[in-house]
């Protein structure tokens, strides 16, 4: 698939194409891409000096979910906003506006989706996953990172994945901010509640390598602790309305509209 496939904008004309990407199965793996984001030493070092997670650590899932939304489901003029407040957010930030830094956040945030609905839902197979890269495309764009070195298919993708996870290394930041975000001290009750639950998958969805750079436990124990935890969620997933499942992305979107209406920013930040 080439980059004359790719769509200009956030707006996906395939309607079967569209639903799939409004599908919010992908929120089941927004710890690992945030994980896998600040195994970069520089993104880890942005997050930590610039970021609010200790006090609102669920806040910054959902200002990722919001900018994702608006870029691959939301109008044009929804991803123009989305991409404002992006860079809006990014402007202090030390590094925040490298090309191979923001490279690497798009691409988390297209193969842990993908990874999602292969772990929780149904496997995406060569045909579609080519299509969602294609989707996913403008995500890079409009973080600023240059079309062309968007990977063009999902072999080329692998190679990038691949030469890139072997780079990463986690650094005490990273560790500083996984203990804010898996072990929030600040958050509302029903988020503390849902941790552990939180703590399985993001864990569980690791690479291997990085796991043990984050010092995570996961032997026998914890892998059958996952494995359950999967087939539940995948229980529970199949017993959910197609759309309850795309609920998530209007409501968030609604709710950039609201503020950009009121001239606030949504503080969208995904690195």
């Amino acid at each position: 698939m080439g980059p004359t496939s790719r769509p200009s904008s956030g707006r996906v004309p395939d309607r079967d194409l569209r639903r799939f990407l409004a599908d919010s199965t992908p929120v089941a793996a927004g710890g690992r891409a945030i994980l896998l984001q600040i195994a970069d030493p520089v993104v880890a070092a942005g997050v930590r000096r610039h970021s609010d997670f200790a006090r609102r650590p669920q806040q910054r899932l959902a200002r990722t979910l919001m900018f994702v939304s608006a870029v691959l489901v939301g109008t044009e003029a929804d991803a123009a906003v989305a991409a404002a407040f992006v860079t809006r957010a990014h402007r202090p930030v030390a590094g925040a506006d490298e090309v191979d830094r923001q490279l690497w956040v798009a691409a988390t945030l297209y193969d842990s989706a993908i990874r999602a609905h292969e772990l929780f839902g149904t496997p995406t197979g060569p045909s579609l996953a080519a299509r969602v890269l294609a989707a996913y495309a403008p995500i890079g764009t409009s973080l600023r990172v240059p079309a062309d070195r968007w990977p063009t298919s999902v072999a080329d993708f692998e190679q990038y994945w691949t030469r890139t996870l072997a780079g990463l290394r986690v650094t005490d930041d990273a560790r500083g901010v996984v203990r804010d975000l898996l072990h929030p001290r600040f958050a509302p009750l029903w988020v503390r509640a849902a941790m552990p639950l939180v703590r399985v998958v993001t864990v569980g969805m690791l690479p291997e390598d990085l796991r043990s750079q984050y010092g995570f436990a996961w032997g026998p124990r914890e892998r059958r602790r996952f494995r359950r935890t999967v087939r539940r969620v995948r229980v529970v997933r199949a017993l959910l309305p197609g759309w309850l499942l795309r609920l998530p992305g209007p409501l968030l979107l609604r709710a950039m509209r609201r503020h950009a209406a009121a001239g606030q920013p949504a503080r969208t930040r995904t690195a």
